[in-house]
């Protein structure tokens, strides 16, 4: 079957939510503006599932127009019952750095009481860039959730403010292996003495990726 504009409109405008989802994935083999200007209606479909595939594509489609990107972004971060499509929202304005959507995230981060949204705003925040996104980093690695705490981690490591280190080296003796991976990831991102001397304690750590790792980012700063 050859994959046209024609015949993917055709499977997005199905009953069949089957369909939709078909024509969502054959939007990856048209051209970007074309697959752009289809993909939109579908952000607000009815079955969540293909609400979900539309707007975890909008991290590369989006490029396209970014500034409509971001209003139909945030209108699914406020707006949709699902936290799956809330938190692909979150996940779309991170890997497209729209800055200008910080805000909504920080506001949807303390109103919502659903962890896969928090967890989803926390890691976009690394991908964002945005210094403001410090201190909000700050409260969820000071969570009782172990996984905000991880992606907080990751996300403080990407951000690349020096702030962060002595705020993360305690957390070289937490019991999570894959806390401390991620602790060691974002020690080699920061540098700085009082990281490398963290790295240092981590090269013997009980686990061997987290050893290796360590030793990695060490050659790396040194």
């Amino acid at each position: 079957m050859t994959i046209t504009p024609e015949s993917v409109k055709q499977l997005l405008s199905s009953d069949e939510f089957s369909d939709r989802i078909r024509g969502l994935n054959h939007l990856r083999n048209i051209e970007p503006p074309i697959a752009f200007e289809l993909i939109q209606p579908l952000v607000k479909d009815k079955n969540t599932r293909v609400r979900y595939a539309a707007v975890s594509q909008f991290d590369t489609l989006g490029t396209e127009d970014l500034t409509l990107s971001l209003t139909l972004l945030r209108d699914r971060l406020f707006n949709d019952p699902e936290p799956d499509v809330q938190a692909a929202a979150a996940d779309a304005i991170g890997g497209l750095k729209l800055t200008e959507g910080f805000d909504d995230l920080k506001k949807v981060y303390h109103q919502t009481s659903e962890w896969l949204v928090q967890f989803s705003i926390i890691a976009a925040l690394g991908e964002l860039g945005e210094p403001r996104g410090f201190d909000l980093l700050i409260e969820a690695l000071q969570s009782d959730n172990n996984l905000l705490q991880t992606a907080a981690v990751g996300a403080l490591g990407e951000l690349g403010d020096n702030r962060a280190v002595t705020l993360l080296t305690p957390f070289a003796n937490n019991e999570d292996w894959q806390l401390r991976y991620r602790l060691v990831q974002a020690l080699g991102r920061l540098g700085g003495a009082e990281a490398i001397a963290t790295l240092q304690q981590l090269v013997n750590d009980d686990v061997e990726q987290i050893a290796q790792e360590a030793t990695n980012n060490l050659q790396h700063l040194s």
